[in-house]
């Protein structure tokens, strides 16, 4: 893609799963990729591997570092990190605090640092990596699936907002990714996720579709779309299908 040929691409959370998939495909189409991570071995493995550079630490602090070792250029930032929190109503507040904080207020950050030089550039690229449950919900998840929902809300106001102003935005909201984090998700997670689970490297071929299609939503399940529009025109009856997943659940783990 001519928009990818030599760009400065930012991949947070690229040490494995989705955000290494996405590291390596837009390395493979010509561009610089930084690729963070937590852990420092896992940034440094897969940057070698395609050639980027590592820049470890916790996402919503390295924006400017990362900016810096691209020159300090940054056409495009992957929001990729996230946090899938677990729990219910009764989750520990610091459950809660760490699930925003990462799922939403790292993008936040992100974008406060990049906005002003790509508004005065007339250009940008900002991929948020949300998941279904932004779109929908997921059982047995609360502090996840309300950071979701807050990592959605907040892609459609970058958009909504600046896209007369050349910044293109992308939400990526697959369900199932085979990934270490749909092992930790537990029982939940083989009810929900497992049957339709996909590779990362096709959420990587979704957001390339979708930035050549120029648009926000990004599915890698197409499934998601009639549920997204189910949830929104039959409420009730999507509440009482949920609810009634939630106790299928229930009955699995007695």
């Amino acid at each position: 893609m001519s928009t990818v040929q030599g760009a400065g691409v930012v991949v947070t959370g690229a040490g494995g799963g989705i955000g290494a998939a996405l590291a390596r495909r837009f390395a493979a189409e010509g561009a610089k990729v930084v690729v963070n991570d937590i852990d420092p071995g896992k940034a440094k493995t897969v940057a070698d591997e395609i050639g980027g550079v590592a820049v470890p630490g916790d996402a919503s602090q390295i924006v400017e570092e990362a900016r810096d070792a691209l020159d300090g250029v940054v056409d495009i930032y992957c929001a990729n990190a996230g946090l899938a929190s677990g729990g219910d109503a009764f989750a520990d507040e610091d459950v809660w605090a760490a699930a925003w904080d990462v799922n939403v207020m790292a993008h936040v950050r992100a974008s406060r640092i990049l906005l002003p030089d790509w508004l005065e550039r007339g250009a940008g690229r900002f991929v948020s990596t949300v998941s279904a449950a932004g779109l929908l919900t997921m059982i047995g998840a609360a502090p996840y699936s309300v950071s979701k929902h807050g990592a959605l809300a907040y892609a459609e106001w970058l958009s909504l907002t600046y896209r007369h102003r050349g910044i293109k935005v992308h939400a990526i909201c697959p369900q199932g990714v085979r990934t270490d984090m749909l092992t930790a998700s537990g029982s939940a997670g083989e009810l929900v996720l497992t049957p339709t689970a996909i590779e990362p490297e096709d959420v990587a071929d979704s957001l390339f579709t979708a930035m050549a299609e120029d648009r926000f939503l990004v599915l890698p399940h197409p499934e998601v779309a009639g549920y997204y529009a189910a949830r929104a025109t039959q409420n009730d009856r999507w509440l009482a299908g949920m609810s009634h997943l939630q106790q299928k659940w229930e009955e699995a783990r007695r």
